[in-house]
């Protein structure tokens, strides 16, 4: 019997339980991953966290893992398959075993959120990616889409036009979400091309992307970009799968939870991108690992 389970390895569960072994508290960490790290690990760059600016994603998340380990964390690697959370008795359970603890912090992340149209399936893994990081080398000297106006997406075009012919920008407004900084590297590139106001409509190609079918949002024109790939990052939807049911969810499927991560079932925390929240950054994943283990010390006391 554990006194805390943290299911997930990104910033927001290595930060936890980096807080959990200063507390002295009896737990594990479960990633399903070898890598921790969670999504940091696709960023190129990191430019916005305190003291480390223009760190790799990769060596981040290395660093707070190593941070994790010098001080004497446990990680089990494996995939949590069932979660049963509303008893005094947390249980977790993985392909070969059940963890019991007598609090969980959930640390599950999130995942790249799909276009939903024709050939994005089928052409997934050739041409077809959301994650220009794992996959931009692959498309050196071509030309390519990137789909979305976000923070992600501006990020991954900036990265892609240091090695592609050409990247097209397709957003559907006609004024980007991402921060100021980044849209001025952006739209300063000589090789990037905006597509305002348009729609994905469908990926073609037979063993390989050979185009992206866009519409025009107000006239419904049709465009054709014919690229070799298509890089989609359209925002990312909440891994919750596991405790419907069980725990309040917002209407996007996010865990309720507050600053002080507490979800609706008492002993049970969620963190991270996961979490009901304003603002999904390391750094405010960082900020809940240490809330939710504070949470977890104040539980511990009165249970």
């Amino acid at each position: 019997m554990y006194d805390l389970i943290i299911v997930g390895s990104g910033p927001a569960g290595l930060s936890a339980a980096i807080y959990a072994t200063r507390a002295r508290l009896s737990f594990i960490i479960i990633e399903q991953n070898f890598m921790s790290g969670g999504q940091v690990v696709d960023t190129y760059e990191v430019d916005n966290y305190p003291g480390l600016p223009g760190i790799s994603g990769m060596d981040l998340a290395m660093k707070m893992r190593d941070h994790a380990d010098h001080l004497g964390a446990e990680f089990v690697t494996a995939e949590v398959t069932k979660l049963e959370l509303t008893e005094d008795v947390k249980k977790v359970y993985t392909e070969d075993e059940v963890y019991e603890a007598k609090t969980v912090i959930l640390a599950t992340g999130a995942s790249h959120r799909k276009l939903g149209i024709p050939g994005e399936k089928e052409l997934a893994g050739m041409g077809v990616s959301y994650c220009a990081t794992c996959d931009g080398a692959f498309f050196r000297g071509s030309d390519v889409a990137v789909i979305g106006g976000g923070d992600v997406a501006v990020e991954d075009a900036i990265f892609l036009a240091r090695g592609c012919k050409k990247v097209y920008v397709v957003h559907r407004r006609d004024e980007l979400r991402a921060a100021k900084v980044l849209q001025e590297r952006l739209l300063s590139l000589p090789n990037v091309e905006m597509v305002w106001n348009a729609l994905p409509k469908s990926i073609a190609g037979e063993s390989q992307v050979g185009a992206l079918h866009v519409t025009d949002k107000f006239t419904g024109e049709l465009r054709t970009l014919h690229v070799d790939g298509v890089f989609v990052a359209v925002g990312i939807q909440p891994n919750s799968g596991l405790v419907e049911g069980q725990l309040a969810l917002d209407a996007g499927g996010y865990i309720a939870a507050g600053e002080d991560c507490e979800t609706s079932v008492p002993g049970v925390y969620a963190v991270g991108d996961v979490r009901t929240k304003k603002l999904r950054q390391i750094i405010t994943a960082c900020g809940d690992g240490a809330n939710a283990v504070t949470s977890v010390q104040d539980y511990l006391l009165t249970h």
